[in-house]
């Protein structure tokens, strides 16, 4: 019991210290998200409208490098090949889907690990049932024997409240067997870490699952988020520099050579006003596009200064956008606007890159979403289905083709290459696992109606013989 709570504790110590680390780097994207960027660069004696102007220059595009490959992200339902439902069936872990509302919650997970390059849940027994929760990359963490290839973790530990003044910090940790509740002072400072309770959570491995945006073999994840930081930064540092030349150059500057300004002069006496160091005091000169300059001194020289042009700023602004669109594998009318004249081939064209990025996330969040439906099912005492790794989820087809392309498609499927009618339906555009179930019943009930319809037709006597035929059993479908 010694060796247990003694590894618990160097666990959680090990734990901290990893958000600690990491939690300057996660709360900057968290920044750039949210739209608090680094100022761009200005003079040291920069005055208020100088200011003004660096916080209007921000043009945020983080957020739809995010929500673009999220918003192709939706799983659909689980299905088990070797489970033959009946109708109205539903797999358990559909159910706990369900009942956990991953619905609706499943894009946060997935926002998580496309923003940090990773995300967790939690799968834990509860008064209402098994249930799952997505856990930020800001407040756990966890440990693998190998990062790169493992998905079940050995320990990971999650904050529920940081250390604020004489308050301590809570934070629950997870191995293979125990929940373990922690109480710790600030992060770094791992002599004030100590453990407070213990019990087991029920499933006989870590019920904490990451879910990574992408890992190389060293077990670094990255997200879509910090790579393009630089580029944003490109972008808010030249919308600076065009917004500084707008306010400060982009119009004619009027110049006068030869004429000394008017000065403010007494009233009474006519004299004229001296500052502080014996200077005349200049009166302001109200000009504008209204207004006619003239001088009786003949020696006087009117003149102009030209504006700056301001298209040079535009084009490296739209440079540094089609920069951005390339490197984070976004199409650039999504970036840009541009989208008039195109072809339903072009459109394709420019989007494959995104289709490919979003089948690469897909890929990897699909195995994180299986082993969690493996999770719920062993903590809900089914363990055939918790051992059964042929389960799969089903992903959203969010591709935009209109109903009448997509039924002449899978028309020609079923009758060119045979296949099953019955197996085309789920792959009708925004069709839900609860419409091909109500689907199903529908069809059993035609095919009741229908042999029994058979079943009448045959034992009515024959109008010119007047054998009636024997009445088959029906037999359900």
């Amino acid at each position: 019991m010694a060796s247990e709570a003694a590894t618990a504790l160097g666990y959680a110590k090990q734990l901290l210290a990893i958000l600690n680390k990491d939690r300057d780097r996660l709360a900057r994207i968290d920044d750039y998200v949210q739209g608090e960027h680094d100022d761009p660069y200005m003079p040291l004696n920069s005055d208020d409208e100088y200011k003004l102007l660096a916080r209007r220059a921000v043009s945020n595009w983080m957020p739809l490098l995010l929500s673009t490959p999220a918003q192709a992200m939706y799983v659909d339902s689980v299905r088990r090949p070797s489970v033959q439902l009946a109708v109205g069936e539903v797999l358990p872990e559909w159910k706990h889907w369900q009942r956990s509302r991953l619905d609706a919650r499943q894009l946060a997970i997935h926002r998580g690990a496309l923003k940090f390059g990773h995300s967790f849940t939690l799968t834990e027994k509860t008064v209402r049932g098994v249930r799952t929760k997505g856990l930020s990359a800001m407040k756990t963490a966890a440990l693998f024997e190998d990062p790169a290839n493992d998905d079940t973790p050995e320990v990971a530990l999650t904050v529920l409240k940081f250390a604020k003044g004489d308050a301590k910090g809570v934070a629950r940790m997870f191995d293979a067997r125990y929940e373990w509740t922690v109480s710790f002072g600030s992060l770094g400072d791992d002599v004030s870490v100590r453990l407070t309770a213990k019990r087991r959570h029920g499933a006989t491995e870590c019920p904490v699952t990451r879910f990574a945006a992408a890992v190389d073999l060293e077990g670094r994840t990255v997200g879509v988020i910090e790579p393009m930081i630089d580029l944003q930064n490109r972008i808010n540092q030249t919308v600076f520099d065009l917004l500084v030349a707008q306010t400060y150059a982009s119009f004619k500057v009027r110049t006068v050579t030869g004429m000394a300004p008017p000065v403010k002069r007494d009233p009474e006496t006519g004299d004229v006003v001296l500052d502080d160091e014996g200077n005349p005091i200049p009166l302001p000169i109200n000009h504008n596009a209204r207004r006619f300059l003239f001088a009786e001194d003949a020696d006087v020289k009117f003149g102009s200064l030209d504006e700056t042009p301001l298209s040079g700023f535009i084009e490296s602004l739209d440079m540094s956008i089609r920069h951005l669109a390339a490197i984070s594998q976004t199409p650039p009318h999504h970036l840009l606007g541009m989208i008039a004249n195109l072809s339903a081939e072009a459109l394709l064209a420019a989007e494959t890159a995104l289709l490919r990025k979003v089948e690469e996330f897909r890929n990897s969040f699909g195995e994180s979403w299986e082993r969690v439906m493996r999770l719920a099912v062993e903590l809900e005492g089914n363990l055939d289905a918790a051992q059964d790794y042929d389960a799969e989820v089903m992903w959203r087809d969010m591709e935009m083709k209109s109903l009448a392309q997509s039924a002449d498609g899978l028309g020609k499927l079923a009758e060119s290459l045979q296949i099953p009618v019955r197996g085309l339906w789920n792959r009708v555009p925004n069709v839900t696992s609860q419409e091909v179930q109500e689907w199903e019943r529908l069809r059993e009930e035609d095919d009741a109606e229908l042999q029994l319809a058979q079943s009448i037709r045959r034992a009515t006597p024959d109008a010119e013989t007047g054998i009636s035929s024997p009445a088959p059993e029906l037999v359900s479908a």
